[in-house]
């Protein structure tokens, strides 16, 4: 099991660049992927698209790629005119405000925008290797967090299905007083109106039986454990099993809505309180499970 959620980095070194890589991703129902990336691998962005959408699948995911080149390796040129307009604003602005002016300015002005010049250069394919290795990598990562937090998440949930078939016998102690104490109101209700004496007790055991058939709650026990069993079976499969697991949920909360709308009874109401909330953790739990 996977979670939608997760986080990669990775950084190439190139000659004269630095290239990092990072890519995160949320939940999502469908894949939703953007990527930023520099000027000089923007003609590899269907490689990229291809390579990470294949990997991960589903969810909001984002992917930077930031080229960063290198003064000490790399040809560059000062646009000194451009810089002496920047150190100018900077003293006009210290003046207004009343502050000093900073005391190296120098690492400041190389850092704005147009002052340091770079020459445009073409990616080669040696280096488009290198950096495609690279994104693997973060893709890599990514993947594995998301594993690692997916198994948090299947454990968490295991506890809770258990907890749910846990109520199931519960509610069994419970069926044999539930049935004598709707035996006794029923004949209390019916007293009130028609003299005791005058009961057809063979018709009224045939009513109580046609009602107690009613709200009599096997299938749906059976049923419910079966579709807790099926969840566990699912959640250990190999492939993305999000979705599937949904559907499950459905099923299992439909079972318990009946059990506790048969019940009639203070005790199972309990039970079947606790196990929707668990259900409803789980339902919380998956939303994030690819």
């Amino acid at each position: 099991m996977k979670s939608m959620t997760g986080y990669g980095r990775a950084v190439c070194e190139l000659p004269g660049k630095k290239v990092t890589i990072e890519i995160k991703s949320v939940n999502s129902k469908q894949l939703d992927l953007n990527i930023k990336l520099p000027g000089m691998l923007r003609e590899k962005e269907a490689d990229i698209r291809s390579l990470v959408s294949k990997q991960l699948e589903r969810g909001k995911i984002d992917l930077y790629i930031n080229m960063e080149q290198l003064l000490a390796h790399g040809n560059y040129s000062l646009n000194t005119a451009q810089a002496a307009q920047y150190l100018e604003g900077i003293k006009q602005l210290s003046e207004e405000l009343g502050l000093p002016m900073p005391q190296d300015v120098i690492p400041l002005l190389v850092r704005m925008p147009d002052v340091v010049k770079t020459p445009m250069e073409e990616l080669n394919e040696d280096e488009w290797a290198l950096i495609y290795k690279e994104i693997e990598n973060a893709v890599l990562a990514l993947d594995t967090f998301r594993l690692n937090e997916g198994n948090v998440l299947k454990n968490d949930m295991l506890q809770r299905i258990a907890t749910i078939e846990n109520g199931i016998p519960v509610i069994e102690t419970f069926e044999k007083e539930r049935i004598m104490l709707i035996r006794q109101r029923i004949q209390t209700n019916l007293s009130a109106v028609v003299d005791p004496e005058k009961i057809d007790k063979n018709r009224f055991e045939q009513e109580l039986i046609y009602y107690l058939e009613k709200i009599d709650f096997t299938e749906e026990k059976v049923r419910l454990q079966k579709h807790c069993t099926y969840f566990c079976e699912t959640i250990n499969e190999a492939a993305s099993n999000g979705r599937k697991l949904g559907f499950i949920t459905q099923e299992i909360g439909r079972e318990i809505n009946t059990l506790g709308s048969k019940a009639n009874d203070s005790g199972i109401q309990k039970i079947v309180i606790g196990m929707k909330d668990e259900l409803e953790k789980i339902r919380e739990q998956l939303l994030n499970v690819l």
